[in-house]
């Protein structure tokens, strides 16, 4: 037998579709026993609708109906795709199966902090905080409405974040996700690459689409974002906006002007949460450009409700290589500082002045031809 499939038709609502606004999801059962599925009068749908009671769910035909939020819709839309599953594979469905099936979809979004783990994500991935800091950094995102996590590449500042965001919308805490990163070339031109500007943006964001993919089940994160439920932006979309109910996350802060990290942070409405994440020793804005991150440390260090978590080479959770490139750049940095520090004592001229001192002289020389 064929797996079976859902057949989903959503009615037509306005875009921004929030859990105080009720959608309705029509799913066809194709190819499947309705008996069998249904149950003797009905029992195990009627079973379903009463794990759910702030939504509608009506069994017409070969058609359920569901009328209720987005989020709901979604968790119901999955419990019943599991029946099916369990249908097809073993030619029957009983209400101890469906009981099964609706304890263990409730197990599954219960944080159990004894063990560090965050959520249970696509595919029995267990999302968890690994390093002591990373552990860190949860705990200051449970004390505080704003947290900066701050360290190099690999220690997975990132994807802890996007954990505790997809955490806070199952358990119903806030009502969307906003993921934003600043669209700062890399040693590339926005303006050369190929296709549209979503298509530019794309690539600069694909480290949040990949955390996504390991804590969302495809389907339930597509419906989110259709729905407005996940927002994945350029930070220039924040502009103008208030955020409420929402858990927002800026990555790559590092590559933020003081004026475009201040306009992210007083985005901020009533019951938000935000987090901050960045690398300061590793910016991709132009020369002599200060880094917003690094300003906003500053300015933002002694006010009650932000944090700081400084994370480090122990976090890496990537190749163990990367932990000792890390370890021998940090050492290469400090040998450069201390032979500025020489120069800058003997009198003599930073690389970077003899560099602009050197384009200054050939821009007088092509002018003087």
């Amino acid at each position: 037998m064929r797996a079976e499939t859902l057949s989903v038709f959503i009615n037509p609502k306005p875009t921004n579709t929030l859990a105080t606004e009720p959608v309705e999801k029509i799913i066809t059962l194709e190819s499947v026993s309705l008996p069998e599925f249904l149950g003797v009068a009905n029992q195990n749908i009627n079973q379903v609708a009463q794990a759910f009671p702030q939504s509608r769910i009506i069994s017409r035909g070969n058609e359920i109906r569901i009328k209720g939020s987005p989020q709901e819709i979604v968790k119901i839309s999955e419990v019943l795709q599991m029946l099916i599953e369990h249908l097809n594979r073993y030619g029957r469905l009983s209400a101890e199966n469906v009981t099964s099936y609706l304890r263990q979809d409730e197990e599954q979004q219960q944080f159990d902090e004894n063990d560090n783990v965050l959520l249970y994500g696509a595919k029995g991935v267990v999302v968890r905080a690994r390093t002591a800091n990373q552990q860190k950094m949860v705990a200051a995102a449970r004390e505080n409405d704003i947290v900066f996590a701050l360290g190099p590449a690999g220690t997975g500042k990132t994807y802890t974040a996007v954990a505790l965001a997809v955490r806070a919308l199952k358990n119903k805490e806030v009502r969307k996700i906003i993921i934003t990163r600043p669209a700062v070339e890399a040693g590339e031109n926005l303006g050369f690459l190929p296709g549209d500007l979503k298509e530019k943006i794309d690539p600069y964001l694909r480290p949040i689409y990949d955390a996504l993919d390991d804590m969302v089940v495809g389907e339930k994160l597509k419906f989110y974002q259709e729905n407005r439920i996940i927002e994945i932006a350029p930070l220039a979309y924040m502009r103008g906006r208030t955020l409420n109910n929402a858990f927002i996350l800026l990555d790559e802060a590092q590559n933020t002007t003081p004026m475009q990290i201040k306009m992210f942070l007083t985005r901020m409405g009533p019951n938000s949460k935000v987090i901050i994440t960045g690398d300061p020793s590793q910016t991709d804005l132009p020369s002599r450009q200060k880094s917003g991150l690094v300003e906003a440390m500053q300015i933002l260090k002694n006010i009650k409700g932000i944090s700081f978590v400084e994370l480090d080479a122990a976090d890496v959770v990537r190749h163990k290589l990367v932990k000792d490139i890390i370890l021998a750049y940090d050492r290469h940095d400090v040998q450069e500082r201390a032979k500025a520090d020489e120069r800058h004592r003997n009198g003599e001229p930073d690389r970077a002045d003899d560099q602009n001192a050197s384009k200054r002289r050939n821009q007088r020389d092509k002018g003087g031809q």
